[in-house]
C-alpha cells in the first residue's frame, strides 16, 4: 500500500512516502523551492516522492494530511470570543484565509495534487490525522522500540500544546493533554519574540545563547508568566502574551516584568542582560520537560521515551532528560518540527489500515534521515560543466584521504553526497566540515562561511567507538539532538582573566583540546557516525583520525544565513562560489577555490 504524506500551510511543509509501513522517501519544499521554511503546499517535494517511489498518483492508495483544520478553526473562533473585543484586527485578517483555503481543504490538496499532472486522485483517499497524533506516530513508529512511553510537546496543533501517551506495537494511545492558550512552545517563542529573533526560526538563537547568561529571571517567570505544577501541567498568564488577540507574542505587560525595558530592536547588540534572560527560560523549559517525563514514566512504567513536536528539538533540554530524567533511552524523531508531521500522518495511516508493525534491525526505521534525492554522476558533472568548473575526479579512498588532509590544514569544505537529509540538521551529506582542533574555526565558519552570529556554536560528528574519549555520553547520537559535555580531561586550563569575561567575550576562550565545538559551558550537540549509518562520511572521519590522531569534525549544515540547506550540485557549486570555502567535494568530485 502507497501512502502519501502531506504538511503544510502553517511553516515547514513537508512530503513523504510510506510503501508497506516503510519510508521510500521525504523531504521539506523549501529544500526544492529555496525559500526557508516554505508554508505553501509541498508541490516539488510531492513530485520527489513520487519520483523517487517509481509511481503516479494513480498508485497512491491514500493521501494522509497531518491535521484536522476544522478543530482548528474552531480554536480560533473560541479564542477570539474568550477574548473578544480584543483581538478582532488579527480575527479579521486571518478569517478570509481559513475560509478560502483551510476550510476547503479537502478540495484544495485535490487540485493542487492533480496539478502536479502526475497521474490523478480523487478527494475521497484524503485522510486527516490529529496535529499531534501525527507527531506522536513520527516519534513511535519509526523508534527502535516495541514499546515505549510518547511525549510531544509544540507551539499548538488544534487545541494541542503538549500530549502524553504510549505506544505498544502497532497501537499508539494519547491520553492526557495540555491545551492551547497554555503551551510551553508558545511561552519559549514569546521569549523568542522578545530578544529580537524571529518566531519558528530563532529558537535554536535562544537556546545557544543561553549559556552566556546566569538564570536571574527564572523566579520573575515563575512568579508572573507561568504557574508550573509538580507534575509538569501549567498554566500561562495570558495577561502578559498577546498571541492570542494580536499579531505579536508579547504585550507591554510582559516587558514589565523585565524592568519596562521593551523587545530588543533585531539588529541592536546582545546586552548582558539578554543572554540573562534567554539562560532563565531555557533553564524553564528544562525544567518542564523533565516534570513531564517524570509524570509520563511513571503513569506508563516504560523504561523507554520517544518525543516529537518543535520543543523535542531542544537538544539541550534533551541532554538533560538523558542524565537526570527516568528513562533508560531516548528516542527523538529528528524531523521533530512541522515538516515531520508529514511522515507521521502517513505512517498513522498506514498502521490505521494494517495494525502490524514489525522492529527494522539494525537501529531506527529512519533511515538515518537520509531521504532525500541523490544525484547520479551524469547530472553532477553536467552541473559542474554548465558553471566552467574546475574539478577532478577521485575514487572512495583517495577522496576521503585527500579531503581529510585538506581540513588538517584548517580549511574548510563543503560536503555533498548521497540522499539529502530529512529535518532542520545536516548529518553528513550536505554538510560543512572543519577541523574541531582549530582555535579559529567556529569563527571563520560563523563570520566568512554562515554569515551568521558569532555567538552560535557548531556541533561535532565523531565516529561512534570514540565517543566516550571526547564526550560524557555512552548511547548513539546519529541525529544531532543530544547535548552532552565535553570530558573533564579534555578541558583546557583557564586564565583569570578568562575567567572574568562575560557575554560575547566568553568566546574567544580556548576551553579543550576540541575548541571550535565546545560551547562556553563546555558542552556540545553530538552526531555519533556508524558505517551503517552513513559509510562515507565514517570513512573520512577515519581518514582523518589516521592524519590527525582526532576522529571529531565540526559538521555545520551547508547553507547561509537565511536560506534552506543546499539540495541540489548546484545549489551545492552557488554556495560554495559564494563564501570562502577552500573546496567542495560532489560526490567523487573535488574542487579547490583557488582553481576556480
Amino acid at each position: 500500500m502507497n501512502i502519501l504524506g502531506i504538511s503544510g500551510y502553517y511553516h515547514d511543509s513537508a512530503a513523504a512516502l510510506v510503501r508497506d509501513g516503510e519510508l521510500v522517501a521525504a523531504a521539506q519544499e523549501e529544500r526544492f523551492s529555496r525559500i526557508k521554511g516554505d508554508e505553501e503546499f509541498p508541490a516539488l517535494a510531492t513530485a520527489f516522492c513520487l519520483e523517487e517511489g517509481g509511481i503516479d498518483l494513480d498508485a497512491i492508495d491514500l493521501i494522509a494530511f497531518y491535521d484536522k483544520p476544522l478543530l482548528t478553526f474552531d480554536r480560533l473562533i473560541e479564542t477570539y470570543l474568550a477574548f473578544a473585543p480584543r483581538g478582532l484586527p488579527s480575527f479579521v485578517r486571518s478569517i478570509p484565509v481559513w475560509v478560502k483555503q483551510k476550510l476547503l481543504l479537502q478540495r484544495t490538496l485535490t487540485k493542487q495534487l492533480n496539478a502536479l499532472d502526475r497521474g490523478s486522485i480523487a478527494s475521497d483517499r484524503l485522510r486527516f490525522t490529529h496535529h499531534h497524533h501525527s507527531h506522536a506516530a513520527s516519534a513511535f513508529y519509526p523508534s527502535p522500540f516495541d514499546s515505549a512511553a510518547v511525549l510531544v510537546m509544540d507551539g499548538v496543533g488544534e487545541w494541542a500544546t503538549a500530549t502524553l501517551g504510549q505506544g505498544k506495537g502497532a497501537e499508539l494511545t494519547l491520553d492526557t493533554e495540555i491545551k492551547f492558550p497554555h503551551s510551553i512552545g508558545m511561552l519559549y517563542s514569546a521569549f523568542t519574540y522578545y530578544l529580537g529573533f524571529a518566531v519558528n526560526d530563532g529558537e535554536y538563537k535562544v537556546m545557544g545563547l543561553a549559556p552566556y547568561g546566569e538564570p536571574k529571571y527564572v523566579d520573575r517567570i515563575l512568579d508572573n508568566l507561568i504557574d508550573l505544577k509538580e507534575d509538569g501541567s501549567f498554566r500561562l498568564d495570558m495577561r502578559y502574551f498577546n498571541y492570542c488577540t494580536g499579531l505579536t507574542m508579547t504585550n507591554d505587560a510582559f516587558a514589565g516584568v523585565f524592568d519596562g525595558i521593551p523587545r530588543r530592536h533585531p539588529d541592536a547588540p546582545l546586552s548582558q542582560r539578554d543572554m540573562d534572560i534567554a539562560r532563565s527560560i531555557q533553564a524553564v523549559t528544562e525544567d518542564i520537560v523533565l516534570r513531564l517525563a517524570r509524570t509520563l514514566q511513571a503513569r506508563t512504567g516504560e523504561k523507554n521515551l520517544v518525543m516529537a513536536g518543535g520543543v523535542a528539538l531542544n537538544c539541550v533540554a534533551n541532554g538533560r532528560l538523558l542524565r537526570q530524567g527516568p528513562f533508560e533511552d531516548i528516542w527523538i524523531q529528528p524531523a521533530a518540527g512541522d515538516a515531520g508531521g508529514a511522515v507521521g500522518a502517513a505512517l498513522a495511516v498506514a498502521y490505521t489500515e494494517n495494525p502490524s508493525r514489525t522492529l527494522g534491525s539494525p537501529g531506527d526505521a529512519m533511515q538515518s534521515a537520509y531521504l532525500g534525492p541523490a544525484y547520479d554522476d551524469e547530472t553532477i558533472v553536467a552541473c559542474l560543466e554548465s558553471h566552467n568548473a574546475a574539478y577532478e575526479r577521485l575514487d572512495d579512498d583517495a577522496l576521503s584521504d585527500t579531503v581529510a588532509g585538506i581540513l588538517a590544514e584548517d580549511k574548510v569544505v563543503g560536503w555533498f553526497q548521497g540522499r539529502m537529509e530529512f529535518g532542520p540538521r545536516a548529518l553528513g551529506n550536505r554538510s560543512i566540515l572543519g577541523d574541531a582542533r582549530s582555535p579559529a574555526m567556529q569563527r571563520m565558519l560563523n563570520l566568512k562561511i554562515k554569515y551568521r552570529e558569532s555567538f552560535r556554536p557548531f556541533a561535532p560528528s565523531v565516529i561512534r567507538e570514540d565517543v566516550g574519549e571526547y564526550f560524557d555520553l555512552d548511547t548513539d547520537s546519529p541525529y544531532m539532538l543530544i547535548v552532552a559535555d565535553i570530558k573533564e580531561e579534555r578541558w583546557q586550563a583557564v586564565s583569570e582573566d578568562d575567567l572574568s569575561r562575560t557575554g560575547i567575550d566568553q568566546l574567544d576562550v580556548v576551553r579543550s583540546d576540541i575548541p571550535a565545538v565546545t560551547h562556553v559551558d563546555h558542552s556540545a550537540r553530538v552526531q555519533t557516525v556508524t558505517p551503517h549509518s552513513n559509510l562515507a562520511f565514517y570513512n573520512l572521519l577515519i581518514a582523518f583520525k589516521a592524519r590527525t590522531g582526532c576522529s571529531v569534525l565540526v559538521n555545520t549544515s551547508f547553507n547561509v544565513r537565511d536560506e534552506p540547506i543546499v539540495c541540489s550540485p548546484d545549489d551545492a557549486y552557488r554556495c560554495f562560489m559564494s563564501t570562502e570555502m577552500d573546496a567542495l567535494a560532489v560526490g567523487n568530485y573535488l574542487l579547490l577555490k583557488p582553481n576556480q
